[in-house]
């Protein structure tokens, strides 16, 4: 057994220790077994340390590295001559949609007006009824009137074709004689 066990960590129990019977000897060295193996992981860290080397750094052969440098080419090329290129186009494009929006906007200012005029007309529609009613009046009016006058005039000729008949008779009468 050890000098650092925690089992036995004081001189008069190691003392005790080397007095003490083969059998409790036994015993102890069992206990400070069982302690290393289920509480002292050192030896399977140390493990799993060397398997995690020789796996990333020996099977792999440093492919990750490999990779991670593509990566910072990649990057240093977009930031190089991607985005100065995508900056430019940008700027053009950014040109041509300035000049839609302010087109839109003027043809939106044009329609907006449109519709207040249209508004506008609308409050003034119950005038151009009330006209239009003024309007439909006069103009019934001057059918009754029309009709008057034709109806009249019907009298009349017919006053006259009564009294030419009349006159008529009277000249064949004053011919027969």
């Amino acid at each position: 057994m050890s000098a650092a066990s925690p089992v036995i960590a004081s001189p008069k129990l190691r003392d005790n220790v080397h007095s003490v019977g083969p059998a409790t000897q036994l015993i102890i060295k069992d206990v400070g077994e069982i302690h290393s193996r289920l509480l002292d992981h050192r030896p399977i860290i140390h493990g799993e340390t060397r398997y995690f080397i020789k796996e990333f750094e020996e099977k792999r052969g440093y492919r990750e590295q490999r990779v991670l440098e593509n990566v910072k080419n990649s990057i240093s090329e977009s930031s190089d001559v991607i985005l100065p290129k995508c900056m430019d186009t940008i700027q053009n494009q950014l040109g041509l949609v300035q000049k839609t929006l302010e087109t839109a906007n003027h043809t939106i200012h044009r329609l907006q007006q449109q519709q207040q005029e249209h508004a506008k007309s609308s409050t003034e529609k119950p005038v151009n009824e009330k006209l239009r009613a003024q309007w439909e009046g006069f103009l019934k009016e001057q059918e009754q009137r029309r009709l008057a006058v034709d109806e009249e005039q019907r009298k009349a000729v017919q006053r006259l074709k009564e009294q030419y008949a009349e006159m008529n008779k009277e000249l064949s009468k004053m011919a027969s004689f």
